[in-house]
């Protein structure tokens, strides 16, 4: 088998200065740093942990709630929903005029976890920002939620797409019907200001 030529048409990426890269590479060893502290302390996973403070915060949300605020995987939020469930620790109930819906709350076992995690989670966030002067601490969170909303922005928008990328699959026939619109995934919904201490290590 002949060597594959490298790429030479393809404009140059330098993946460690990337930004969307770089976040993902931050969020996972940020995770990874403290998945093995929840699970050992409080038999929490980080998705887990994410529903658990969310809804100490909004109680009474759904499943698709919560992965919107969360910006999670609607699966992962549904496993997570699901352990959390047969530990008692979340009680689930349904809608009495639409059965198809539910409402999710935290259980008094579930309230207790989370003031015990909170100090925790809080101490690691204060580790990470050690040594930062308060006006960049300031900057850096002006500039999350900056990002935050234009990546929703860009995101409901869609991407420009000058040209049809060469194998592409066929559009939808919703896409090629002139009165049907081709469907378009919502905006993720950020958390709220006062929940994002709680939430920035995860």
């Amino acid at each position: 088998m002949k060597p594959v030529p490298p790429v030479t048409e393809a404009p140059a990426l330098e993946l460690e200065r990337f930004l969307p890269y770089r976040f993902s590479v931050l969020a996972n060893t940020m995770s990874a740093a403290i998945a093995s502290a929840y699970a050992e302390r409080f038999a929490l996973t980080i998705p887990e942990w994410r529903v658990l403070a969310v809804l100490a915060a909004a109680p009474g949300l759904s499943a698709a709630q919560v992965a919107r605020r969360t910006a999670m995987d609607k699966v992962a939020v549904s496993r997570a929903v699901t352990a959390l469930v047969r530990a008692r620790r979340v009680e689930r109930t349904v809608e009495e005029f639409d059965r198809r819906r539910s409402r999710l709350q935290l259980t008094a076992r579930g309230q207790a976890l989370y003031r015990e995690v909170v100090p925790f989670a809080q101490a690691y966030e204060h580790a990470l920002l050690r040594g930062l002067p308060a006006r960049s601490r300031q900057q850096l969170d002006t500039l999350l939620d900056e990002l935050l909303r234009r990546a929703g922005t860009v995101r409901s928008a869609g991407l420009a797409r000058p040209g049809k990328p060469r194998g592409a699959a066929p559009r939808s026939a919703a896409a090629r019907h002139p009165v049907l619109p081709a469907p378009r995934p919502a905006a993720g919904t950020p958390p709220p200001r006062a929940m994002r201490s709680t939430l920035r290590h995860s």
